[in-house]
Order: C-alpha cells, then sequence, then structure tokens
C-alpha cells in the first residue's frame, strides 16, 4: 500500500477513537493550535501501536481477491462475539489416474455399418471386403506351407522359380518327393534347363534349405530343428506379414481413390461415411494378419 493511503488510514483511525476536535487558529492562536495537534498525533499514533496487527491483516484480506479467501468462524473469549480469521486458499489441480487414463484408452470408437446394398451404385464395398479377406487367406496358406517346424514336400510347392518362360512354381517344372524323413528329392528331368534356376529359387527361399544337384536332381536336405531354426521362421513369418499388410494398404488405397471419384455425384458426408467403412475394414483386417501371426509364432517357438 502506498506511504500516503496509509497516513490518511492511521489518522482516520486516531480521530475515530479521540472524537472530533475542532482545531482552529481562531480558537487556540498559533501555539495552541500546533499544541493542539501534536497532542492528536501522539495519541493517534498510540492507537495505532495497539491496533496495528489487526490493521494490517484486514488491510492485507481487502488487496487480496475474493477468490483466494475463504472465512472461518472462531469462537472468542466473549461469548456474544465471533472473530473471523481469512485464510489463503491453496489452488489443487486433479490430475487423471492411471485407472481412469485405462478407462478412456479402452473405449473404441464409434463404428460403422453402411448396408452396401445403399451404396452400391458409388462403390462396391462387398467387393473391396473379398480382396481384403483374399490378402488374409494368402497368408493363412503361406504359413501352412512354407513356414513349418518339419519341412515337407508340400513346402516347396510354391516356391517361385524364374525362368526364361516366366516366373513358375517349383511343382509346375519338377516332380518333389520324400525320399526320406531328412532328405527331399526334386526330379528336374521335364525342364533340365530349369535346374540352375531351380537350385537358386530353393536356397532364397528364405527356409534354410541347401540343395545339392546330380544331374537334373536337386537333393534338399532338411535342417533339423534347432533354436536358430524356429527363430529364423519366425523372422520370416513377420516378413510375410508385413508384405500381407502392404497389399492390404495398396487394396485400401485403391478403394478410396475408387470413392474420390464420386465427389461430383455425392455428398461429402456420404463420401466420409464410405470411408470411414473402408478404413475399419481394413482395421479389422490387420487385426486378424497380427492374430495369425501371434499362433504361428507361438507354434513356431514351442
Amino acid at each position: 500500500m502506498p506511504p500516503s493511503l496509509l497516513n490518511r488510514r492511521r489518522c482516520a483511525v486516531a480521530c475515530h477513537l479521540t472524537g472530533t476536535f475542532h482545531l482552529s487558529e481562531q480558537a487556540f492562536g498559533r501555539s495552541g493550535y500546533s499544541q493542539g495537534l501534536s497532542s492528536v498525533m501522539a495519541l493517534g499514533l498510540k492507537c495505532f501501536r495497539l491496533i496495528h496487527p489487526a490493521f494490517c491483516s484486514y488491510l492485507t484480506t481487502l488487496t487480496r481477491p475474493i477468490s483466494e479467501i475463504t472465512v472461518k468462524t472462531m469462537s472468542g473469549r466473549q461469548p456474544d462475539h465471533r472473530q473471523y480469521m481469512a485464510c489463503t486458499v491453496v489452488p489443487v489441480r486433479h490430475f487423471a489416474t492411471k485407472k481412469a487414463k485405462a478407462k478412456g484408452k479402452g473405449q473404441s470408437q464409434t463404428r460403422v455399418n453402411i448396408n452396401i446394398a445403399l451404396v452400391e451404385d458409388i462403390i462396391n464395398l462387398e467387393e473391396v471386403d473379398e480382396e481384403m479377406k483374399s490378402v488374409t487367406e494368402a497368408l493363412k496358406d503361406n504359413f501352412n506351407k512354407t513356414l513349418n517346424i518339419r519341412t515337407s514336400p508340400g513346402s516347396l510347392d510354391n516356391i517361385t522359380v524364374v525362368t526364361a518362360d516366366g516366373k513358375l512354381t517349383l511343382n509346375q517344372i519338377g516332380q518333389i518327393s520324400m525320399k526320406s524323413p531328412q532328405l527331399i528329392l526334386v526330379n528336374m528331368a521335364s525342364f533340365p534347363e530349369c535346374t540352375a534356376a531351380a537350385i537358386k529359387a530353393i536356397r532364397e527361399s528364405g527356409m534354410n534349405l541347401n540343395p545339392e544337384v546330380e544331374g537334373t536332381l536337386i537333393r534338399v536336405p532338411i535342417p533339423k530343428v534347432t533354436r536358430e531354426h524356429r527363430e529364423m521362421l519366425v523372422k520370416l513369418a513377420k516378413q510375410n506379414t508385413n508384405k500381407a499388410k502392404d497389399s492390404l494398404r495398396r487394396v485400401r488405397s485403391n478403394a478410396i481413390n475408387k470413392l474420390k471419384k464420386s465427389k461430383d455425384k455425392t455428398s461429402e458426408d456420404t463420401i466420409r461415411l464410405i470411408e470411414k467403412q473402408i478404413s475399419q475394414m481394413a482395421d479389422d483386417t490387420v487385426a486378424e494378419l497380427d492374430r495369425h501371426l501371434a499362433v504361428k509364432t507361438k507354434e513356431l517357438l514351442g
């Protein structure tokens, strides 16, 4: 508080306690006026010293915002009087608990369920759904045929071989048979010119196979089941799953691009709703791919 305002309040309190003094030069003269004024100031200062602590608390309370003050009633010594004390309120910030965060995180967003027949003239969602399902089926087929603890003749059937006539599967150009539990034979007599390409394809299949050639006969020893072999198959399963997700993204992008071509004859809200439906279908398919990967990983690692 400014000193001038504090002095004025001190004088006002002193005058209130001592009564009203009418001092003037006509009544007392110069010396009487000075003596009277000195007496009043001395008495006022003495009274102010007595009430100083309470007065300062009062002034402090006046200068605080109401939102920071709370009033508590305290019983005094006199039964008919009450005293009030101003206390500062400490602001408290409430933070979200882990339980509340987990509850909010677990809540799923509103799902879209569009009637396929109503938007058939805009986009064929049934066809999009079939394309996404085909990605899942291709991954499952790949897991069953190529990713097994025990290598079988069927594991080599779909190995892609690059030939002069294009890409062909190994079972199209060679006869695959099981000679013993530890050896698979691939007879390339029908296409001897593709023997070298077939050997390269088997080695690069990611199945940890090291083929040996005897003329047109390819001998493929089956590797022992070791921890390293299991981990290699799991790594291959993850790679195949990522490739499936890439194919799924292409299906989704093609569907959305086709949908955007109908903007001129379809409202923006409808386009946005269908786009959300397509993204929802893709998310469901990704979740299914991850489930198949988890099951296969558990199977391979035993």
